[in-house]
């Protein structure tokens, strides 16, 4: 399996079953039905945010890479998508 198209995540029993009873339901596997969920977030809070979807995304990630990479400064995103730099104990 390519690690750079898929990746494994862990999932409680319980929401799994449910995972389980909707992919049964929808004729979906359970990889398809959390994209297909993962999407229809990322599309909920696009619009909540008064953003297109492509812009949501690159944010979102954005702020990831930023928050994974060593050394980096640390960034904390307000309600709004605004980043603001955070300091060490310095207001």
């Amino acid at each position: 399996m390519d690690t750079n198209k898929f990746k494994s995540v862990a999932v409680r029993k319980p929401d799994y079953d449910v995972l389980q009873g909707l992919c049964n339901q929808k004729f979906r596997s359970p990889a398809s039905m959390i994209s297909k969920l993962v999407n229809e977030y990322v599309g909920f809070q696009a619009t909540k945010n008064k953003m297109s979807i492509k812009q949501y995304k690159e944010e979102i990630l954005d702020v990831r890479t930023m928050e994974n990479r060593v050394g980096a400064t640390k960034l904390k995103v307000t309600r709004k998508g605004k980043r603001k730099q955070k300091t060490n104990g310095r207001k």
